[in-house]
């Protein structure tokens, strides 16, 4: 008989967002007619159509294909030219910083990046990630064999948790021990929390001190609106010898249903054999992708090239805004209903501190029983998350209005 990966098997709890679509199923079936009045503001889902220049783009790529001439087969696995060199002159030589088109390389998601990162890291590393966090990075190192059971808590043997509180405004610190590969995401899933230049610093000198790694998620760099908050962790000097970035058209681009992401590998970029030798982690990623990946479609890379356009970057800039409109109306709202509210201004969440007495779960059963709204509990997050839910700002003006209508309403 064969033999299973038995470090699936630690993960007893489940994924958040299985457990959390299995209890609105369960409302769903026992209530049916408020089941018919449900919004959801759960899982970070984009709801606007994808913006028109896109859509033009989609549709001369399908005709592409249709003829002999301009019919595409496999292509690159890595990305084509035309793309890679686009987000490498817009995303960052335009801005001032150096990346090479090489050193970009197109996926179908940054989720997926984020976990298969690991094909090409050891197994001894001591891994580093945030608390609350989003549950990728936690449970694809579980996956991986990289912990060993989880505790009463949740918490993993094996994994160094970084505490993101209300006390370090959602921004972990770089810890006192020594580790080797550290998970930043900023502006932060769930927390809303953006990370200013000086602690971006503070974790690159870090790195270069201890030689370790940042897998650093950039996925929604596109709601920064303080400015002289970072962008791209290669604002930061020092930052190509030491990162790795990850970023996604999900979130601006409206590509969650399209699947269309990249990562920059800087040539830079160092790691250690078991020996001590010092290589580069671009080859290993490049064989990685080359090897497990068969490349992004044709048609889906046109469509994101779309958004790189004149009319593609305004499209992008008024599905941004209007997602942050409705950060703000809910984070007003929630306000108003007495609540203590986190993030909503350079991150399409807000994160919200439960009511005294309320744990996150028992929050989100009475959000959705009570209100017909469905939130994210933190404590799906991680231990630090527990008190705490999220609401998501993807949806519809209207319905964002009507959810905030509803959380005023709530009675704790």
């Amino acid at each position: 008989m064969a033999l299973l990966n038995e470090h699936y098997l630690k993960l007893k709890a489940g994924y958040l967002f299985p457990e959390i679509a299995r209890r609105v199923k369960a409302f769903g079936e026992a209530h049916p007619e408020a089941a018919a009045r449900l919004i959801r503001c759960g899982i970070g889902d984009v709801t606007e159509p994808l913006p028109p220049a896109v859509v033009a783009a989609l549709h001369q790529a399908v005709d592409d294909m249709a003829r002999r001439e301009t019919f595409r087969g496999y292509g690159p696995e890595q990305g084509y030219d035309w793309l890679r060199g686009a987000i490498a002159q817009s995303d960052y030589r335009d801005r001032g910083l150096e990346v090479a088109d090489d050193e970009i390389f197109v996926s179908d998601g940054s989720k997926c990046d984020c976990g298969a990162i690991l094909d090409i890291l050891g197994h001894r590393n001591r891994i580093a990630i945030t608390d609350p966090v989003y549950p990728v990075y936690v449970d694809t190192n579980v996956m991986a064999g990289h912990t060993g059971e989880a505790d009463a808590s949740g918490a993993f043997a094996g994994i160094h948790y970084l505490p993101c509180t209300e006390a370090n405004g959602f921004i972990p610190e770089p810890p006192k021990t020594a580790v080797d590969v550290i998970y930043l995401c900023s502006p932060n899933n769930p927390t809303g929390a953006a990370a200013t230049r000086p602690q971006l610093e503070a974790w690159v000198a870090y790195a270069r001190a201890h030689g370790a790694l940042l897998l650093f998620d950039a996925a929604y760099e596109a709601y920064i609106t303080e400015p002289g908050v970072p962008h791209s962790i290669y604002e930061i000097p020092g930052a190509r010898e030491c990162a790795i970035e990850f970023r996604s058209f999900s979130k601006d681009g409206g590509f969650t249903g399209t699947r269309c992401a990249f990562t920059v590998v800087p040539k830079s970029v160092l790691a250690r054999t078991e020996s001590g030798e010092s290589r580069p982690l671009h080859p290993l990623w490049l064989r990685r992708m080359t090897t497990k990946f068969n490349g992004v479609p044709y048609i889906i890379q046109r469509g994101a090239a779309a958004l790189y356009t004149p009319e593609g970057r305004q499209q992008v800039r008024a599905l941004v805004e209007h997602y942050l409109g409705n950060a703000r109306i809910l984070v007003t709202a929630a306000r108003q209903a007495g609540l203590k509210v986190f993030g909503g201004v350079n991150a399409p969440y807000i994160w919200v501190a439960a009511p005294s007495g309320y744990a996150s779960w028992q929050a989100f059963d009475k959000i959705l029983n009570e209100a017909h709204v469905v939130i994210t509990p933190g404590g799906g997050f991680g231990s630090q998350g527990e008190g705490y839910f999220r609401v998501s700002a993807f949806n519809s003006r209207a319905n964002a209005e009507e959810v905030a209508r509803r959380l005023q309403a709530l009675r704790w």
